[in-house]
């Protein structure tokens, strides 16, 4: 173990695009971890070599998460410091984290999570849509449980917040005018932080010929507004 830090488990999240809002912290901690997860290796390295971290990194991922979760517990039981990171943005968010963290718990590991990027929260400022109260649902189903779910969001009065591919994006505002109403305002924030930003606002109806009309890139946040009361 690093004497300077505390056997513990520390997500530390990563930029989301601009490099520039990778922390202070966040550097510190990753340059003194005896471990880095990471659920990409291939993509992280780069951002590790930017900042000058040089770290075992190992990977971990939704496909090996499962078999590997109680190794790691075990391996911060045994004094060692483990940072995990994901490939951008804040890890368990959409993101591999959730069981790791729940294990530890169980089995009284420390667990500090560190404050940074995650896409979302900018996606709903820039909105203008109210933030006072909204839920996240990150990606919908793709097959189960899509149409139950789609039908759940007419009642739903909170702003809502999704993740989507852009691949799949006119195919999602086309559902929320077919289960909700074209004339529901939205807006559909991507490639946030990056040279290309574009925040998009209007009512859906607006958005799918917006979106028709181009081809989209990058990754994609959704704020849906919530039912009026």
């Amino acid at each position: 173990m690093n004497k300077n830090m505390t056997p513990k488990l520390y997500i530390v999240p990563t930029p989301i695009g601009n490099l520039e809002d990778m922390t202070f912290r966040a550097i510190t901690v990753l340059k003194s971890v005896d471990l880095i997860l990471a659920e990409d290796t291939r993509n992280s390295i780069h951002l590790l070599r930017h900042f000058q971290i040089d770290k075992p990194l190992r990977s971990y991922h939704a496909h090996n998460e499962h078999s590997t979760v109680e190794q790691i517990v075990e391996m911060i039981g045994s004094n060692r410091s483990v940072a995990l990171i994901s490939d951008a943005g804040t890890p368990a968010i959409s993101d591999p984290g959730f069981l790791l963290v729940r294990e530890c718990l169980k089995n009284n590991v420390a667990v500090e999570t560190l404050p940074g990027a995650t896409a979302f929260v900018p996606a709903l400022v820039n909105s203008g849509l109210p933030c006072d109260t909204f839920v996240f649902y990150g990606f919908l189903p793709q097959k189960k449980g899509r149409h139950t779910k789609l039908l759940s969001l007419k009642e739903e009065t909170r702003t809502m917040i999704f993740y989507e591919s852009p691949f799949r994006l006119v195919k999602l505002l086309e559902e929320f005018k077919e289960y909700l109403s074209g004339d529901r305002q939205v807006s559909v924030s991507r490639e946030l932080s990056k040279l290309y930003e574009e925040n998009a606002r209007g009512t859906v109806d607006e958005l799918i010929a917006h979106f028709k009309a181009k081809t989209v890139k990058g990754e994609i946040v959704v704020v849906l507004a919530g039912k009026e009361d």
